[in-house]
């Protein structure tokens, strides 16, 4: 699918292979959104909280070190604010350094039991921290793409290196 890359957005396009129903699950419930991304609360509305919690770890299905930079968030909590919740279509909150920058999934049926998943991720300062949220954004996707299909992740870490490299070098090309 089509990403699209720029210092200040990153917009994200995956065709996945479950149906909305589904991936919504993967988006809200705390146990499904850690298997590919954080877990965490949620107050499904808007106004409302949703926690993550750092444990990557846990998405590498061989035990695979945490990278020294990541370490240090190993187990860090915080709270973001839900500002769109549209189930099961639609979920956005802040997410980052501040309530500016806010990550939006959009779900829509592709037929066939599939799910179009747009991320859209705006408010983002700058180049660097377009390509960490960049980076991340792809592996992320990646680990949920692959559980939804039953595939196992091996080493999460190598999915996030190949994905920043990746990202850096489209932004390095970018627009701002």
């Amino acid at each position: 699918m089509t990403d699209i890359l720029t210092a200040t957005e990153l917009r994200f396009e995956r065709l996945l292979p479950a149906p909305v129903e589904t991936v919504w699950k993967y988006l809200t419930e705390s146990e499904l959104r850690q298997r590919w991304f954080m877990g965490g609360s949620i107050d499904g509305r808007v106004g409302g909280d949703i926690e993550f919690v750092f444990d990557h770890d846990q998405l590498s299905d061989d035990d695979i070190p945490t990278p020294e930079r990541f370490a240090g968030n190993i187990g860090r909590r915080w709270t973001e604010k839900v500002v769109r919740y549209e189930p099961p279509h639609a979920i956005a909150y802040t997410f980052g350094s501040d309530a500016d920058s806010i990550a939006t999934f959009e779900l829509k049926d592709a037929g066939e039991g599939k799910t179009l998943l747009t991320l859209v991720h705006s408010g983002i300062k700058n180049r660097d921290q377009a390509a960490n949220f960049g980076g991340g954004w792809t592996s992320h996707l990646a680990v949920l793409e692959a559980r939804l299909e039953g595939r196992g992740v091996p080493d999460f870490w190598a999915l996030h290196r190949e994905a920043e490299n990746d990202v850096k070098a489209a932004l390095a090309g970018a627009e701002a």
